[in-house]
């Protein structure tokens, strides 16, 4: 069968949106006051130029001078933006911007203006300007769902289970019974008269299956292609015998010959489909961490895990393939005196970020004394990527809710495949 190409997506970017849209959608102005600027594929930017600096002449009418001297810096700060740009991005462009309390709080009239710019992960075919109390991100968090679908289907004349292959999830949809006799008949019912009985039982529930799966795969989730999977010929007579929906069937990329079919069929169909389905993200993460694994368990040293020590072989040019989960929840904090240059840097998890940042600022430098520490943080696959950039590293952010996910979060949700065992001379 056919291998099924997907375009690759590249996990770090997908993660920082995330990180990013996360962020924002826990932001609120005072007033209507934030700025969300959608910004199509192929639109002109002096156009969105122009329109912007026509709200900036609207806002002059605000009654409120905060919020009208929010408004009006926000607006020029997009349009100070903007005309960095010599033309849209090849996808489009996304804008946030907004006057917001200091992160630690502060009373009125202490908020910053603070801008973010979004490379959209997918072609962006609207325009949207809104001011509003909050930023309108439903557009984007949209763009980051997955639409390589791939159905399952894993049947036998007992039961049949509907599976979904979607990003980084394998989801069991759902299964039912068949109600079909076995193939031995009771006492009292002549062969041919069980074995038409049974034909129509099969027949019933071939129906009934190919119905739900319509259901599932053409109005709920339209997919990419359909792997059929079961023991014994059950599958085969159900496809030849065209019951299902002529979309559907068009759509059958691979049968498979299993050894369960229902719930417990979905995930070994998952198993056995590794090379068509190659190019999908889970494929890709699942093998990535089994790869980490088997150096792991075969000891050839080129195995790592703990923050700490991939560290160690990242910024030592050892490192080759560096693996990070998505929930991961850490920062780097550093303090860098500005009169010596001494830095202090720590990595904390994320609520401990202020308090360590409040103590590097409000603490004398180590090495001369002096006050004027300035304390910044930076989350954790941000640092690695720096550090991987110089070195020549590959960075991957694999989910931490899939199974293989929870695999690399047993060894501290990071792990390296190195280049060499270290333990060896050159």
């Amino acid at each position: 069968m056919e291998k099924i190409n997907v375009e690759k997506q590249d996990s770090v970017k997908l993660y920082k949106i995330r990180k990013t849209l996360e962020e924002l959608s826990h932001k609120s102005g005072r007033g209507t006051e934030l700025i969300t600027v959608y910004i199509p594929k192929g639109k002109q930017l002096h156009e969105i130029i122009s329109s912007l600096q026509q709200e900036q002449g609207t806002a002059d009418n605000i009654k409120s001078d905060l919020t009208r001297s929010h408004v009006v810096d926000s607006l020029g700060k997009v349009i100070q933006r903007l005309k960095l740009y010599k033309k849209t991005p090849e996808r489009g462009l996304v804008v946030f911007c907004g006057a917001l309390p200091p992160e630690e709080g502060g009373p009125l009239g202490s908020e910053v203006v603070t801008v973010w710019e979004v490379d959209p992960p997918k072609d962006l075919n609207q325009y949207l300007y809104r001011c509003d109390d909050h930023f309108h991100v439903d557009i984007l968090k949209d763009m980051l769902k997955d639409d390589n679908l791939i159905g399952f289907l894993a049947i036998d004349a007992k039961d049949a289970g509907w599976g979904l292959l979607h990003g980084d999830k394998i989801e069991v949809l759902g299964q039912t019974g068949s109600g079909v006799a076995g193939k031995h008949r009771q006492g009292g019912q002549s062969a041919k008269r069980f074995q038409k009985l049974r034909e129509m039982e099969l027949s019933y529930f071939y129906n009934r299956v190919a119905q739900t799966t319509r259901e599932y795969f053409i109005d709920i989730y339209p997919v990419k292609g359909l792997i059929i999977s079961g023991p014994g010929h059950t599958k085969e007579d159900f496809i030849n015998g065209n019951y299902l929906e002529y979309r559907l069937q068009n759509n059958i990329i691979n049968t498979i010959d299993a050894s369960y079919s229902g719930a417990e069929g979905i995930r070994e169909a998952f198993v056995k489909s590794a090379d068509i389905l190659g190019d999908f993200r889970m494929v890709e993460e699942k093998k990535m961490v089994e790869d980490l694994f088997r150096e792991i368990n075969n000891n050839t040293g080129k195995g790592s895990y703990g923050l700490k020590e991939v560290i160690e072989y990242l910024k030592n040019n050892v490192v080759d393939v560096l693996l990070i989960t998505d929930n991961t929840n850490l920062n780097r904090i550093e303090g860098k005196c500005k009169r010596c240059q001494h830095l202090q840097e720590e990595i904390v998890e994320r609520p401990l970020v202020i308090p360590k940042k409040t103590q590097f600022a409000n603490n004398p430098c180590p090495g001369c004394n002096s006050m004027e520490v300035e304390a910044n943080e930076q989350d954790i696959v941000d640092y690695l990527e720096l550090l991987a950039a110089k070195t020549g590293t590959r960075l991957e952010v694999i989910s931490g809710s899939a199974e293989h996910g929870n695999m690399l979060a047993s060894l501290g949700k990071v792990g390296a495949i190195l280049r060499y065992n270290p333990g060896h001379s050159k």
